[in-house]
């Protein structure tokens, strides 16, 4: 986290790593269009958390884009979470939401209630699509880049304890391995 020359509190954290990351990812041709196996990774996520949306996201300098994407409703385009006509865009702002802070502390978050966190709290998402809970963990690659986060979220505080932490980082893991086997044509 980082202020502004105006003294006001930036809440989205400084990203120093994202050119070379947008790099990574346009060489493993991720981050521009949904991709079928993210959107079943995104399935798995959800049903073995029990939470209503979950993500496959990659970010660039300025927004993360859901490569996998579950919804209760299947539907993804043009809303967000919680939002009239129940759609959620695979696309949002960089500064919206709890993955750009996974992808640069480069570790695995847990908010139970983000209302618990006045750093978090004051997030858009929280207001604007009424999320109250949040569990993601980084991709890092072999490369050692962090190309972005599976996470789940949830409109109800949610008690993930350390067995979400352990089964996040768990799926993290699985879904890297996935992604080097694919880079190495091994699927």
């Amino acid at each position: 986290m980082t202020y502004d020359p105006t003294g006001h509190l930036l809440l989205t954290p400084v990203d120093r790593e994202a050119p070379a990351r947008v790099r990574r990812l346009r060489q493993l041709g991720f981050g521009e269009r949904p991709d079928p196996a993210f959107d079943d990774f995104a399935h798995k996520l959800a049903e073995v958390t029990g939470a209503p949306y979950s993500m496959v996201n990659f970010i660039d300098e300025n927004q993360q884009f859901f490569a996998g994407l579950h919804t209760p409703t299947g539907t993804h385009s043009g809303g967000a979470p919680g939002a009239a006509g129940g759609e959620v865009s695979r696309f949002m702002a960089r500064d919206h939401g709890y993955c750009p802070h996974v992808v640069v502390r480069r570790k695995a978050l847990v908010l139970e209630d983000v209302c618990d966190y006045p750093r978090f709290a004051g997030n858009p998402v929280v207001d604007e699509i009424g999320i109250r809970s949040y569990l993601g963990a980084p991709l890092i690659d072999r490369t050692g880049i962090a190309l972005g986060t599976i996470c789940v979220v949830d409109t109800e505080p949610r008690p993930w304890g350390r067995a979400g932490l352990e089964t996040i980082k768990s799926l993290a893991a699985e879904l890297i391995e996935q992604i080097h086997r694919r880079e190495d044509g091994r699927i």
